[in-house]
């Protein structure tokens, strides 16, 4: 591979401040709670409306083949990996929302905490999956309020899911000092 497309991925990787240079090494981020307390803060403002929208927007179908895809992969069987599957469960909210600010904006902001995956926060890796086949209920029943609170309630256990994992971080980092 040429170096140009290699240096123009760490740019941008830098750009979005996933990844610091150190010297000459180049380090992924580690985000600080506070950062990550915003992050959670604009997703609460901004997807539990999204998903509101989506409970008018959707297609039945749609929510369907959504919940089919998320019960396959619960139970072993589906196509392609967690963060796709969590992506597109998410984007299909926005998307019923119609609004290109807010889904570049949340796009953004899920790109930020994408390093807390199922190795870093194994506990949500299934729990979520479940909150957002109760969010598909919700959506398939036409009830946006029900959704938009069970949208609320996964994106806060997904923050303090993060938020004891920095924690406990930073613990290890203390106890080796």
């Amino acid at each position: 591979m040429s170096r140009t497309p290699v240096r123009e991925a760490i740019k941008r990787i830098e750009s979005e401040g996933l990844a610091v240079q150190e010297g000459r090494f180049l380090k992924v981020r580690r985000l600080p709670r506070a950062e990550i307390e915003e992050i959670f803060f604009l997703r609460l403002q901004l997807e539990p409306e999204a998903t509101r929208a989506a409970a008018t927007a959707l297609a039945p179908a749609r929510i369907e083949e959504m919940a089919a895809r998320t019960r396959a992969f619960i139970a072993g069987r589906g196509n392609g990996g967690q963060w796709e599957l969590d992506d597109a469960f998410h984007a299909m909210m926005l998307d019923a929302q119609n609004n290109r600010a807010v889904i570049d904006v949340v796009a953004g902001l899920r790109r930020r905490t994408c390093m807390f995956d199922r190795s870093q926060v194994p506990e949500r890796y299934l729990s979520g999956f479940e909150e957002h086949l109760a969010i598909l209920d919700a959506l398939g029943r036409g009830d946006g309020d029900a959704a938009a609170r069970l949208m609320t309630d996964h994106l806060s256990h997904a923050r303090d899911a993060v938020l004891e994992r920095l924690d406990a971080l930073e613990d290890q980092k203390a106890r080796r000092s």
